[in-house]
Formats: structure tokens, sequence, C-alpha cells
């Protein structure tokens, strides 16, 4: 009746949960999903920014790599030209065209101590073309930004090339002209109409000539934006362009949000500025969560369906579940036992496994079952001489050395350890028969060890008599003549516990 009863109980239980946790699943599923909605305005925000702000990192990147591929490639058109052995203004110009188009270097050009500038086709004076020309010696690497011909901007980066001269001529510098356009093209997105970029000065004049959006178009930035933000913002902004720092700003555009971040472009004093129209980035979002929203509605009804199959199986598995948890708690059992009855140093069964050994042994004693019974005692000669002169790690290793040497010995009995020095030695069966040959075997080579300072072990020995009551009785004989042993190999030079 009571096993009836606690099934009964189980049953209950396991629909009532099943029945509870359907419900909550389909309440969080129906939760979850009205949450998708109404948190999709949140996340707009917070996926421009970070889009953002990830474009225009790598784009100012990009612009960084480009200037330093340039003065790489300068550097190697300065060596270039001090090996040629230029002795012409026709070679000059016909070394400076192979320049440009073995190094991909347009607009390259020399310029020597009285500021003429050489380039493939001409020479003209620069100084009033290109500020750093003033400077009577260049000492370090200069990027520039340089306005030609009314509307063309382009940058300008230029090396010193320090001891360079040719044809006679000293030359402090050359320098090479990348047109803004280009590097525009090389940033140009394929989404234009809903992700825009653009290039701006300190004072936010517009370098690139791209348009920011349908608000900054190609403006200047800071006029575009006075009137479109806070006035803290707008502060802000003129101050991140002024301190070469980024940052971001939100402003509207016919009732629809607009992000702009704005990095710097590393030693240009240029800013990289992208916006994005956030409702296209809204639009994505929702679809995403509409989508989601229909899935989340299949789910509910799969989640009912997949509950009602786990309630039948639940009370299938259940039996099964009982009965490999028994097996498991068995097989654990057997483990702890076996870690209880072992020695952790050197393996073989401990004191713990004897004192159950001798329990039975006792009882088929008592009962005359067995006749045929040995006890073996060794004890390891100077442990404590050896852990007193070399340490207990050497005291370690002289123990398992001894267990491995009765172990091998006694490969058909059992091995015990029931203190720091002793073993003790059950024979039984062959064990028994051999028992006799094995001791003086073992005994002779101990005798050996004694000379070479190996392993000694004193062994006394004993077997059942009809007289015997207990194991203990064999194991008193055997000690005995395991002292009388060890007497009998100190005379011999072995080391004792003294020692």
């Amino acid at each position: 009746m009571k096993k009836a009863i606690t099934w009964k109980t189980f049953v209950i239980t396991a629909v009532a949960g099943s029945i509870l946790i359907m419900l909550i699943l389909v309440l969080s599923t129906v939760w979850a999903s009205n949450r998708i909605i109404t948190t999709t305005d949140d996340a707009v925000s917070s996926v421009s920014s970070f889009y953002l702000e990830a474009m225009a990192d790598n784009n100012a990147e990009m612009i960084v790599n480009l200037i330093n591929s340039n003065f790489a490639q300068m550097d190697k058109a300065v060596e270039f030209l001090r090996e040629e052995g230029i002795g012409s203004q026709e070679e000059f110009r016909a070394v400076i065209g192979r320049i440009k188009s073995l190094l991909s270097l347009s607009r390259f050009a020399l310029v020597d101590e009285d500021n003429i500038v050489y380039t493939q086709y001409t020479t003209y004076t620069g100084g009033s073309r290109h500020e750093f020309l003033s400077e009577e010696k260049m000492e370090e690497r200069i990027v520039s930004t340089v306005y030609l011909y009314g509307s063309s901007k382009q940058l300008c980066l230029a090396i010193p090339t320090k001891d360079l001269t040719i044809m006679g001529k000293r030359f402090k510098a050359c320098f090479v002209q990348i047109d803004i356009k280009d590097i525009v093209d090389l940033l140009a997105f394929d989404d234009q109409g809903r992700t825009y970029f653009g290039l701006y000065a300190k004072n936010g004049g517009n370098l690139s000539d791209t348009e920011l959006g349908p608000v900054v178009e190609a403006q200047n930035l800071f006029d575009a934006t006075r009137d479109v933000v806070s006035a803290d913002a707008w502060e802000q902004l003129r101050g991140d362009f002024a301190n070469e720092r980024g940052g971001s700003l939100t402003f509207s555009s016919a009732d629809l949000a607009e992000t702009l971040c704005y990095v710097p472009v590393q030693n240009t004093e240029w800013e990289m500025a992208v916006l994005i129209r956030e409702s296209v980035i809204h639009d994505q979002i929702h679809g995403i969560s509409e989508d989601n929203l229909a899935i989340s509605r299949r789910l509910i009804v799969l989640v009912l369906v997949v509950m009602l199959l786990f309630a039948a199986i639940l009370l299938l598995q259940f039996r099964k579940i009982a009965r490999d948890k028994l097996e498991a708690e068995r097989e654990t059992s057997k483990v702890f036992r076996s870690m209880a009855n072992t020695d952790s140093m050197t393996g073989v069964r401990n004191k713990h496994a004897y004192s159950d050994a001798e329990q039975a042994l006792n009882r088929r004693i008592m009962e005359n079952e067995i006749r045929e019974l040995a006890v073996v005692v060794c004890d390891i000669n100077g442990l404590k001489h050896v852990n007193d002169t070399q340490g207990h790690a050497a005291g370690d290793k002289l123990i398992m050395d001894a267990s491995a040497m009765i172990c091998e010995c006694f490969t058909h009995g059992a091995v015990y350890r029931i203190g720091g020095d002793e073993f003790v030695v059950l024979l039984q069966g062959k064990g028994y028969d051999t028992m006799n040959g094995v001791i003086a075997d073992l005994n002779r080579q101990v005798e050996a060890n004694i000379s070479t300072d190996d392993v000694v072990i004193s062994i006394g020995y004993s077997v059942l008599t009809a007289e015997d009551e207990q194991l203990r009785d064999v194991f008193a004989r055997a000690d005995q003549m395991m002292y009388e042993r060890k007497k009998e190999l100190k005379g011999m030079g072995a080391k004792t516990r003294q020692d």
C-alpha cells in the first residue's frame, strides 16, 4: 500500500510540475516576444553609435596606413637616388619618372636648398605653394594640407633628405601630393544615401567635398550643426576638433534621428566623420524583431507539444534513472572502499585493509576452515637514519623501493603496509607453497644490498598451527623472528632504527 501511494504521489508531482513548466515557458516566451518589440527603439541608438565608431576608426586607420605607406616608399626613393649616378637634368627627370612608376608615388618631387622643386616634367620655386619649404632645414616628417588652384585640396607628405647631393646640388627634402578626391574614392561606401562620411579640417571645413547627410550636406560642419543641436553639444564638437578628440553628435532631421560619429586621423589634424540615418537601422531591427516574434509564436506551439511528450517520457524514464543511479552508487561505493583500503604512498593495501582481512581470517580460523596460512613480517632497516641524514623525500623513496621489492618477491601474496616502515604479507595457496624459496632469495638479496647501501629489509615469518586461535598468534611469532633477523643484519653492518 505504501509503495502505491508513493508512486501515485510521484505521478501527480510529475504532471503538476510539467504543467507548471509549460505555463512558465509559454508566459516567458510571450513576454520575451513583446519585449523584443518594445526595446527595438532603445537598441537603435546603441547600434548606431557602435557601428559608426567602428566605421570611422576603420577609415581613419586606412588613411594613416596610406600615409605610412607613402612615407616608406619615399624612404626607398631617397636610397634609390643616392645610388644613381645622375649627371644631367634629363637623367634626373627620367629617374624621378621611374621612381613614380616603380614605387607608385604620384606627384613625387624633390626640393634643393634654394627651395627649387624638381618634378618629372619641370622645376619651379615652391616657397609660395608649400609652407614647409619656409624652413631652412627639415628635421622630421611633415604632413600638411595644401590648397591648390582655388578649390583643389591635397595631402602633402614630406621627408628630409639628409646629405643627398645630385648634380652638385644639395637637396633638403622630397615630397608627394595625394589628391583628397583619391582618398575619398578609396574610402567610398557602397550604400551612399544611407551612410555618409566626410573629412574635415580643424575649423570644420569640408576637405572631401562629400555630403554628410541631408542636414550637413557639403557645408562647414560647425555652420551646419549650430542650429540643430544644443549650445553645449556644439561647443563640445568644436572643442573635440580643436584638440583632436573623437566623439559623437545626435540631432533630428525631418523627425528622424541622425547620429554622427567623428574620430581624429593621426598626424593630419583632420577628423573623419561618419553619419547614418537611424531610420535605416530602425527598419532593419524592426524587421528582425517581427521575424523573431513570428518565430516565438511558433515556439510556443512547439513547446506545448514537446512538454506533453516530455511528461510521458518522464514517467517511462523514471525507473531506468532509478536503476542507473543505484548502479552508480554501487560503483562509487566500490571506488571509495578501494581508496580507503589503499596506502597512498606505495599503492599496496593499508592497515585498514589488514584489519578487515584479519577479522575475516579469524572467523575462518575459529571455524577450522583454513589450514595453510603464513604471515611474513617485513621491517625496513635504517629508515630513521635516512630521514635524519638525507631528508624525508629520501625516506619516502626508501619506503617505495622496499615496497616494490616485497611485491616483486611475493607475487602470490597479499602485501599490506601497517606502519611507517613495517609491511605484512599474508600467504595462502601457491604463495604458501613457495614461501621458503621466496624468503631465502629475498634474504640473499638483502644481505647483498648491505654492502651497496641499497634497500635492507628484516624478515620474520610463521605459519598457522593447530594451537593458534587468532591471526595475531601467528603474527606475534613472525614479528619476534623479524626482530631477531634485524639483530643479525645489524651485525652484518645494516642500519637499524637506532642508527
